[in-house]
């Protein structure tokens, strides 16, 4: 059901002026069903308040909440035909809704409440959808769903993967927001984070490693205490772009995490000195994103200066790390070799000060729309690393759009990692033997089975001259029986 109702949504914004790509779908889809979402959890509290014999002052006032404006119902349970639209519905949204939901980012006691979050989305948003009869039919659709039970919140949260999923398809930079799951699972598998950790991500995008790891940590039957410092005092995110931030406080909301500790800012403009013990993470998850340029007074922050923001970045990540803290970051693989001296300092910087215990070279074609290889690292902050393995996914297929990434073609790597062991695919290399000025990690597999020589065309003619006569010679025996 929920399925559909979204593919009706999309048809709908696709007919409106305002809504031109995938992206503006997502987003518009994405405040309307906030505030859905948020009328279901202030139902759900008020219901257990009654029970336990409270009150609950709800946090939205009357005039404002969904049931009065968006879905004012008559007694048998159906939107009253009197309900806003057209011209009312666009100059009510844009003229009161969105400035009284601005406001509770000045009012919230801190960053991590809901009330934060609904003033930091309806800030960072506008309503795109111009005609108010639209807006009432998306309206209307949306008021159809459900977050009460944990079924559809799972259902729901499927569907709006697949809907940032779609987005990476889109073009306009898409690919920024999905990162494939089946190697944000593995990585998580391989960092193995566990319940007291604190994990962060600084380029959270759509929250794809905040989601994930919560998923491997919520396991059924944990204590309250544990289920409170998942929900409060686990995933920490930040994120520059308004769309991706709404989308990923969205998502990690959709995946069970009520008030996601996600801050809108530009994780670059903190300067590396001022991260102090306090500020610092037990895991680091992140696919910083490739091929940005930086300006100068950013660069500024750094003490290895570069404009390419995943250089920046990486440095972010050692430095955010806590002592013994764990990392997975996704890099272009032209980090491992290029000799700018920015890198060759990173390098350097990243092997001394960390144990580059793993690295993950994964083919073209992981990243659907984008053109470059990448790999992941695996380290462990405050010993240096003395010896590296390698994995290198070798597959039998291309991958594209309709041939992704899937887990089953990672498990080898999984399988083999836990001993580091050495295979066709894998291989360890000893720091002490890399160049000591460039500090060069190249990819070079000393595996690879090598491939018989081509052979001279005299000699495949002479084969192929043997096989005619032993053909002939079968075709005569045959005819002698006949």
């Amino acid at each position: 059901m929920f399925e559909q109702t979204f593919k009706n949504i999309d048809d709908i914004l696709h007919k409106d002026a305002g809504c031109g790509s995938e992206l503006d779908y997502v987003e518009q889809t994405s405040w309307i069903l906030f505030l859905k979402y948020l009328d279901d959890l202030e139902k759900d509290k008020e219901t257990a308040a009654l029970l336990s014999g409270k009150t609950y002052d709800k946090i939205i006032e009357p005039q404002f909440q969904w049931t009065t404006w968006a879905a004012p119902k008559l007694e048998n349970g159906k939107i009253d035909h009197n309900a806003m639209t057209g011209d009312d519905l666009v100059d009510f949204v844009n003229s009161e809704l969105f400035p009284y939901l601005k406001k509770f980012k000045g009012s919230a006691q801190s960053a991590n409440t809901i009330e934060y979050k609904i003033g930091e989305i309806f800030s960072e948003l506008k309503n795109r959808i111009q005609s108010g009869y639209n807006l009432r039919e998306v309206v209307n659709l949306i008021d159809e769903l459900r977050f009460r039970t944990h079924a559809e919140k799972h259902e729901m949260s499927h569907l709006y993967e697949g809907k940032i999923k779609n987005m990476g398809n889109a073009g306009r930079n898409g690919g920024e927001y999905y990162t494939p799951r089946p190697l944000i699972k593995t990585i998580v598998k391989v960092v193995a984070p566990k319940i007291g950790n604190t994990i962060y991500d600084g380029a959270v995008g759509s929250a794809g490693f905040l989601v994930e790891a919560f998923r491997y940590l919520n396991k059924k039957g944990l204590s309250t205490s544990k289920v409170e410092t998942l929900q409060k005092k686990t995933f920490y995110g930040k994120e520059k772009k308004s769309l991706a931030y709404i989308i990923g406080i969205m998502n990690m909301i959709l995946h069970g995490v009520e008030a996601p500790n996600i801050i809108h800012t530009n994780t670059l403009a903190e300067n590396l000195s001022d991260i102090q013990e306090k500020d610092r993470y037990n895991i680091v998850l992140a696919n910083p994103p490739f091929g940005g340029k930086e300006r100068a007074e950013v660069q500024q922050n750094f003490p290895i200066k570069t404009g390419e923001t995943a250089s920046l970045f990486l440095q972010h990540f050692i430095k955010i790390l806590k002592a013994g803290g764990k990392a997975g970051v996704i890099i272009k693989n032209t980090f491992l070799s290029n000799t700018d001296n920015a890198s060759i300092a990173l390098r350097k910087e990243l092997l001394t000060n960390c144990d580059l215990h793993t690295v993950l070279d994964l083919p073209g074609g992981t990243f659907t729309g984008a053109g470059v290889k990448t790999v992941v690292l695996f380290f462990e902050k405050g010993k240096p690393t003395q010896k590296t393995w390698f994995y290198q996914l070798n597959l039998d297929r291309n991958l594209g759009k309709t041939n992704p990434l899937n887990e089953k073609d990672l498990a080898e790597f999984v399988e083999l990692q836990k001993t580091k062991a050495e295979s066709e695919n894998s291989w360890t290399v000893n720091i002490n033997n890399i160049d000591r000025q460039t500090f060069d990690l190249s990819v070079k597999n000393p595996n690879t089975p090598e491939e018989a020589p081509l052979r001279e065309p005299k000699e495949i003619l002479k084969d192929m001259a043997e096989l005619d006569k032993q053909s002939a010679e079968i075709i005569n025996s045959i005819s002698e029986m006949l």
